[in-house]
């Protein structure tokens, strides 16, 4: 059975759209079956993986609303072993479409269940706030995974987000666990990132990934091409990093 990651922070700009694409091609690269799934309005995550997501017929959005099915809704193969449920705007209208639906948190969870046990991997890229969407991600998930930004208040968004997560868990999915912080943006010339690295792991019980995403020109540029790290730099730091990201996550083991 497939485990299901979510990857959140309420903060914006923390890398989290970069950490589900380059996460998800290098678990993809290392044979692992990986569905991503874009709950995010923006649809970054879908044309980072090379779609156009202005014109999509099927996206979350008409799963969500029930229009289409699961199967309909999945794009094969858009990066080695990676299939992706993409997303685009239109998302932005499904809190006010589902308020008076019945069990709207759980939607996604009930959704992707007949497909779940297909992949070893589900990302879930979740939008930078507190949503019906970030809720249903963290009841479909059996992990949130938190992207840092290396950066002076990366502590104050880790805080509320664990916040959420004790919250979903307490009252929506008693199963949920924090799989871990990913440091993101490192600037290894900088004092303020190792300060930032220290700080956060003094402060905090959760699982801290050993794997640090360095500050990369080449991972900031490889979503405008609509591709990976792994396929648009495949030498590069920022290839490198999500490929020991990935041999981390596969590594670590959960109840």
């Amino acid at each position: 059975m497939g485990r299901v990651i979510a990857i959140a922070n309420q903060k914006g700009g923390v890398g989290k759209t970069t950490t589900s694409i380059n996460l998800s091609a290098a678990l993809g690269e290392k044979g692992k079956k990986v569905l991503v799934i874009d709950t995010d309005p923006q649809g970054n995550t879908t044309s980072g993986l090379g779609l156009d997501k202005n014109e999509l017929e099927n996206t979350i959005y008409e799963l969500l609303i029930g229009e289409i099915t699961i199967d309909e809704a999945i794009t094969k193969d858009v990066c080695e072993n990676v299939d992706i449920i993409p997303s685009n705007v239109n998302l932005a209208a499904v809190e006010i479409e589902l308020i008076d639906a019945e069990d709207k948190e759980f939607i996604l969870k009930n959704a992707i269940s007949g497909v779940k046990d297909n992949y070893d991997f589900i990302i879930i890229d979740c939008p930078p706030s507190l949503s019906m969407l970030t809720v249903n991600a963290m009841t479909t998930a059996n992990t949130v995974l938190v992207p840092i930004q290396c950066e002076y208040y990366a502590l104050e968004g880790l805080s509320q987000l664990v916040h959420t997560v004790n919250l979903v868990k307490d009252r929506l999915n008693p199963d949920l666990e924090m799989e871990g912080v990913v440091f993101t943006m490192f600037d290894s010339r900088t004092n303020l990132s190792l300060q930032v690295v220290e700080n956060v792991k003094e402060h905090i019980e959760e699982n801290v990934y050993k794997t640090i995403i360095p500050r990369n020109i080449r991972l900031a540029e490889a979503p405008s091409y609509g591709m990976p790290i792994n396929q648009y730099e495949p030498k590069s730091a920022g290839a490198e990093a999500y490929r020991l990201l990935a041999a981390e996550v596969i590594e670590r083991k959960f109840n």
